[in-house]
């Protein structure tokens, strides 16, 4: 059984917009506690995900009302998104971590938008872990948040891209005649992207996908989508665990030549594809959205990491051209319920691991450590992080 004896372990209320989920349950605070640790709970941060204040006492937390408190009495903050700006407070999640303070959360490192957050948390001396970092392997099974949040992911894309979309996604018999079903065209066949060709098929939408990596295509085409032909070099898209591999940019430029036309016939374009510890891939260029359809949609689930469509827009959505374009970075958070459940369970589970006897090590040679380290002993430590500040070309 874990032991965290001597962590304090705080659990602030999320401040993005629109977010609703919360990183740890009544269930896990009781995990936390019986294994001892204490935990601080700031009041109202359960609300999103309809956890009460009362079932995080029950469970053994303590309720705090001031989040400066939380944060300032914590040696180990859990968040389910990236330190912030708190308009409430006039100053950033990041600068009230405590100095030499530990932080598990997604914090999306390589994305250009979270740099200075990254460079405040190394400024303090924070070690810091981000969840879409874990490698892919049998033993992080039960920890993998980007597995769990990916599947709320792909599913809630296709939902979201069939409300807006002005059209029937199924075939339709009407009077009028035979109304034919959407086309959906899904770039990344991972577990959101699978999920979203899922979804696409139950809805009666006619499905193309890909891939650049063949295993996941072939996962594809048994769901029933039809692959958009692109042929890469054998291995060349496969990186370790079985994740994507960055190409060169040729390559890119060859696989948006191969997408255009099926972008410029869909009705709803899912984005997923996404290199691990890295800035997304632009796979959809302003060019080729402006050859779509007036009232198709396209939703990037890819924008947490910059995203897959070179117009979207972090935490918007908005028409280009008559086509509406959503980067919503919180998708999962509209089923707040399941996901945070899920959520929560992960990270126990990854603080399980890194914990040990109530002591976290930045250091420790350990790959589930050593490649979701962001930033330790001062300095950013995260590859992809590194290379997409340009500070390496590892």
């Amino acid at each position: 059984m874990a032991s965290f004896n001597g962590l304090v372990i705080g659990v602030p209320r999320e401040i993005m917009p629109g977010e609703r989920r919360v990183a740890a349950t009544p269930d896990t605070v009781r995990e936390y506690v019986s294994a001892g640790a204490r935990v601080l709970v700031e009041r109202g941060a359960g609300a999103g995900a309809y956890y009460g204040d009362e079932e995080y006492r029950q469970a053994g937390a303590e309720v705090i009302s001031d989040v400066r408190e939380v944060f300032g009495r914590s040696t180990l903050i859990l968040k389910v998104k990236e330190p912030k700006h708190n308009k409430e407070l006039g100053g950033h999640e990041a600068e009230l971590i405590p100095e030499k303070a530990f932080l598990v959360c997604f914090l999306h490192p390589a994305n250009p938008l979270n740099h200075d957050m990254v460079r405040t948390l190394a400024a303090r001396g924070i070690t810091s872990f981000s969840l879409d970092s874990i490698p892919r392997v049998s033993r992080a099974q039960h920890m993998d948040a980007l597995t769990s949040m990916s599947t709320v992911a792909g599913y809630k894309a296709v939902i979201n891209a069939a409300h807006h979309l002005g059209r029937f996604v199924p075939m339709i018999p009407t009077d009028a005649g035979i109304i034919e079903p959407a086309r959906v065209l899904v770039v990344g066949t991972g577990v959101a992207g699978l999920q979203a060709i899922a979804t696409a098929k139950r809805l009666g939408g006619r499905v193309k996908a890909l891939d650049i990596r063949p295993e996941a295509n072939e996962q594809a085409r048994s769901l029933g989508a039809a692959l958009v032909p692109f042929e890469l070099p054998e291995g060349a898209g496969v990186g370790e665990g079985g994740y994507a591999q960055r190409l060169s940019e040729e390559w890119y430029q060859r696989e948006r030549e191969c997408l255009a036309p099926v972008v410029a016939e869909s009705d709803i374009v899912i984005l997923t594809a996404l290199v691990p510890r890295e800035r997304a891939p632009i796979l959809v260029d302003k060019a080729m959205v402006e050859r779509m359809k007036k009232g198709s949609v396209i939703v990037d689930i890819s924008i947490d990491q910059g995203g897959n469509c070179e117009v979207t827009r972090p935490g918007e959505e908005y028409a280009w051209n008559d086509v509406l374009v959503v980067g919503l970075i919180n998708i999962p958070a509209y089923l707040a319920v399941d996901s945070t459940r899920m959520f929560a369970h992960n990270l126990y589970e990854y603080v399980c691991h890194i914990a040990v006897n109530g002591k976290i090590d930045g250091n420790a040679p350990d790959e589930l450590v050593r490649e979701a380290c962001v930033t330790r002993d001062g300095a950013v430590v995260h590859k992809g992080t590194l290379k997409a500040m340009g500070l390496t070309d590892a």
